[in-house]
């Protein structure tokens, strides 16, 4: 009978160290996706389109996808975007031609 007590307590233990390592991990992963996703930049496309400066910290990202702004080299933008902070990249999921420069356009014609 001690012996039972014994290997079900250790099978407790164990099935509770299971669960928690499984419970870990799975907040790990739900904090990675956090992280990706998509938010609102506003910025110049580079003259190469391989580039975005952005308007708030003048930093400079690489596009990962440069065919999403072609067409847009030069113009200011409002980019949705997945930003990597890490490798100075976006991955831009659309595209919208910001206000000031529709207004700048117009005055010019």
């Amino acid at each position: 009978m001690k012996k039972l007590v014994i290997i079900c307590f250790a099978f407790g233990l164990l099935a509770c160290g299971v669960s928690f390592a499984q419970d870990s991990m799975k907040q790990d992963s739900m904090s990675a996706d956090a992280s990706s996703k998509a938010v609102k930049v506003m910025g110049k496309i580079g003259d190469d389109g391989k580039t975005f400066v952005g308007d708030k910290d003048k930093k400079t990202w690489t596009i990962t996808n440069p065919d999403a702004v072609k067409g847009h080299e030069g113009h200011h933008v409002i980019l949705t975007a997945h930003v990597y902070p890490d490798k100075s990249e976006v991955h831009v999921m659309s595209l919208k031609m910001a206000a000031d420069n529709m207004k700048n356009d117009s005055m010019q014609k």
